[in-house]
């Protein structure tokens, strides 16, 4: 029997790649649509390879991205970011792909979702329809077509592009989104909380909602220095049970999940957690020397019960509010001249990212988090899926 052939994009987005969708090129109903996206991506996979599939067997490659016009006049798109899962049939619709919301833009225009102007910069507006937030893509253009070369580096990715920069509005505003997760910036209303995993012991952490839900902890707790790469850690699974029992117990606490168990089954995509620390000097995976004098802390994130190869696009949103927010655990490591803007190191090399915030009655606001990423098309046409997908 013929396999189905479904119209795509392959894309990179910053420094993660997922295969995009419109919307109405997928089945309607919801299930089927689940089905064909496992299918398409290569999931589950007992091997872990995701050889039959689209997916690159990474949480950074194994990623799918739907785009339809937007429902609400104050956006153009509506973006659905899904985070599959490789070894499992589970696509995880959690949380956002910061990475992936640089290409939204591109993909949206290309495929004649909203009117761009011919030269100059297309203001896209995404309503970002997993965590209910609106975002801000600045995408350069010319003779009528996006700009995807250009000379601006993004470490973690191997060639340069043409930069997108990229406005999160109020990403502490409303919290992740979620019907049953805890509404504000601070879930439990404080800048650190000390939390009894059973089996770790009592842990100081920043539980926050800033483009995702995000979890801090210093990288001491861990046992770590802030200067891993994912060498160091990925291989270690002692580590990685202790991350996943105190990511999974802080989701619980966050309003996230019923239980820890839940959590891990159910919602490996958020929250996230990443250890900070205090920089030094080491060596990136591209093998780039990376000075602590050019930075103002070291951070590395954990994805889908891995260490990230460089950082999460929502990850680093997360980074600059913390950062701006007193009392926080990425705050009280910040030098005090950092006026909203914070350089970190992470296993790729290092980024910068901003954020503006103010005080409201007493309480802290942040408005705006702001980072630059590339995007570019990879390929275009058509993914074939399986004539089982599409039967029960």
């Amino acid at each position: 029997m013929a396999q189905f052939r479904i119209q795509a994009v392959y894309m990179r987005g910053g420094s993660s790649k997922g295969v995009f969708f419109c919307k109405d090129w997928l089945p309607a109903d919801p299930a089927l649509r689940e089905r064909v996206l496992l299918r398409v991506i290569g999931s589950p996979d007992p091997y872990g390879q995701q050889i039959d599939g689209m997916g690159g067997a990474t949480s950074s490659t194994s990623k799918v991205v739907l785009v339809s016009r937007s429902l609400r006049e104050d956006c153009d798109v509506d973006y659905l970011f899904g985070q599959v899962a490789i070894d499992q049939a589970m696509i995880d619709w959690s949380g956002n792909c910061g990475n992936l919301t640089a290409a939204v833009g591109p993909f949206a225009i290309a495929q004649g979702l909203l009117d761009a102007p011919c030269d100059g910069v297309a203001t896209v507006r995404i309503w970002q329809a997993n965590i209910n937030a609106k975002i801000i893509a600045h995408v350069p253009m010319q003779d009528g077509a996006v700009v995807e070369e250009g000379d601006f580096e993004l470490d973690g990715v191997t060639f340069p592009a043409a930069e997108i920069k990229i406005e999160f509005l109020d990403p502490g505003g409303d919290g992740d989104g979620d019907e049953d997760g805890a509404g504000g910036m601070f879930p439990t209303g404080a800048p650190i909380d000390m939390l009894d995993v059973p089996g770790v012991g009592q842990v100081a952490l920043t539980m926050i909602n800033a483009g995702n839900p995000a979890i801090f902890v210093d990288a001491a707790t861990l046992g770590l220095t802030g200067a891993e790469l994912q060498r160091d850690v990925n291989g270690n699974a002692g580590l990685l049970q202790k991350v996943e029992a105190i990511r999974a117990h802080a989701a619980v606490r966050m309003g996230l999940a019923k239980t820890a168990d839940e959590a891990t089954q159910l919602r490996p995509h958020t929250p996230k957690l990443a250890f900070v620390a205090k920089p030094l000097a080491y060596v990136a995976s591209s093998g780039k020397h990376i000075d602590p004098a050019a930075l103002d802390i070291s951070a590395r994130i954990f994805s889908m019960g891995k260490l990230h190869h460089a950082m999460t696009g929502t990850g680093a949103v997360a980074i600059a509010v913390a950062a701006v927010i007193p009392g926080t655990i990425v705050n009280r490591l910040m030098p005090s001249q950092a006026n909203g803007k914070v350089r970190f190191g992470h296993p790729s090399g290092s980024v910068a990212v901003g954020a503006e915030a103010e005080q409201r009655d007493g309480a802290w606001v942040v408005t705006k988090a702001v980072m630059s990423r590339s995007a570019r098309r990879l390929m275009e046409g058509a993914v074939l899926v399986p004539s089982a997908a599409f039967s029960d």
